[in-house]
């Protein structure tokens, strides 16, 4: 992020922000996750995503453990500064269930 001030980012109540992440060549979107400011100035820091779990009140490295891991290609934030979509690189599924996106479960 050139020249960009996180301290315009609108975090919410708890710290977070949302975060939907893209594959950078399909335009699919892989899933929906929440960064919080270190988790985001993680992500910066390595190229790749890293989120805070709501579940496990802990960050996480996504691909850490599966090897899935998503390679930051870009990362904007939507007019109001409280929402992220980031483009990525996916080593592999997004879904812990193993499927390329957590999107699934068609309802209409």
């Amino acid at each position: 992020m050139t020249g960009f001030d996180l301290d315009k980012l609108r975090f919410d109540e708890k710290g977070l922000i949302p975060a939907i992440i893209v594959d950078s060549k399909t335009k699919q979107v892989l899933t929906l996750a929440y960064m919080s400011r270190e988790s985001l100035e993680i992500s910066l820091e390595k190229g790749l995503t890293c989120f805070w779990s709501r579940s496990r009140q802990k960050l996480w490295l996504k691909g850490e453990t599966s090897g899935n891991f998503q390679h930051i290609v870009s990362v904007t934030s939507d007019c109001d500064d409280d929402a992220l979509l980031i483009e990525v690189d996916p080593d592999g599924p997004a879904c812990h269930t193993g499927s390329f996106s957590c999107f699934t479960h068609e309802i209409v």
